[in-house]
């Protein structure tokens, strides 16, 4: 398959950088990035292959040398070739958390704990040189929802009503100083690196400055694994602890969990018509069921009657099932 070859270039690049060896394809993602490990005799290393036009490593390098010059646990960058899109980075291993997880059940409390202690950390430092996560950013993104998900499911939703729903809680997820969001912090991005099994963040290319409700959602309300909701509690609970956060915290947490499944619900809808991805659509009914436990909350009132108005409830799930 063309997908499982190395791109043009990688050969000569990686051997410039002292790592000359063999090129094994690993999982690509729901982008245009590719990735491959590499093998030069007992050192591993990881290629990005994120091609331009279509993407740009500069983001993940920047963030990434401002998480590691911060104390974070990202991946050392060992060189780039930003014409082609190439990038060497520290290989964390296939250790992830979701697969810890689900082999020892046990492991779940300690493991995001773990995770809800980095954010809390993160919460300390200042945000770093990141556009924002402004109130523009947020509409964007909510959306993705009436332009993927209504007309693939044969609704023509209130665009208008939409927006002013949204726009009426939106400041719940301005208010604050803003940190550095991740943006894709769950149990697919978090690796567990080393014999003592510590936490490495991958994924943060998109980080923006904004709210630090947003990746704790993303963590505890995650689009591609059911957390328990006594989990989900427990987990908020403790980050609530460890940082004072107050009931104003918990409003952007339901806020923004609502906007990011609206969002993602968008998302991945678009990337079953658009992109030929139907596993996404297959996702959805868990992002629906988060959306909807977040719309319960008081906060979200004006924006639960929007989707009591335009999306029933026997209307709310798989896209690709609901379009047939």
């Amino acid at each position: 398959m063309a997908d499982m070859i190395p791109p043009d270039g990688a050969a000569a690049f990686i051997a410039d950088l002292g790592w000359a060896g063999d090129i094994v394809p690993l999982a690509g993602d729901a982008s245009f990035r590719r990735y491959f490990r590499v093998r030069a005799g007992d050192r591993r290393a990881i290629l990005m292959d994120a091609p331009p036009p279509h993407e740009d490593p500069r983001p993940f390098i920047a963030v990434a040398d401002w998480l590691t010059s911060h104390g974070f646990p990202a991946p050392r960058i060992w060189g780039s070739d930003l014409a082609r899109g190439l990038v060497l980075l520290e290989d964390f291993g296939d250790d992830r958390m979701r697969e810890a997880i689900d082999a020892v059940p046990g492991d779940t409390d300690r493991l995001y704990a773990a995770a809800v202690d980095l954010l809390v950390d993160l919460r300390a430092h200042p945000a770093a040189a990141l556009a924002p996560y402004d109130r523009a950013t947020l509409h964007r993104e909510a959306d993705l929802l009436i332009d993927w998900y209504c007309p693939a499911i044969g609704i023509e939703a209130d665009v208008a009503g939409y927006r002013a729903a949204w726009d009426a809680v939106f400041d719940h997820a301005l208010a604050g100083d803003p940190v550095t969001v991740l943006r894709d912090y769950h149990a697919e991005n978090l690796m567990l690196v080393g014999a003592e099994r510590a936490l490495g963040l991958l994924d943060f290319q998109d980080a923006l400055a904004g709210h630090p409700a947003y990746d704790l959602v993303s963590l505890l309300q995650d689009a591609r694994r059911d957390v328990d909701p006594a989990t989900e509690a427990a987990m908020l609970a403790r980050y609530r602890a460890a940082t004072g956060a107050g009931d104003d915290f918990l409003a952007a947490y339901h806020v923004l969990g609502a906007q990011r499944n609206a969002k993602i619900v968008g998302i991945f809808t678009r990337l079953w018509q658009r992109d030929g991805k139907p596993r996404y659509a297959g996702l959805c009914p868990r992002v629906w069921a988060y959306l909807e436990r977040d719309l319960a909350q008081p906060v979200l009132a004006p924006v639960a009657r929007w989707f009591d108005a335009n999306i029933p409830a026997d209307r709310r799930g798989d896209p690709l099932v609901l379009s047939a």
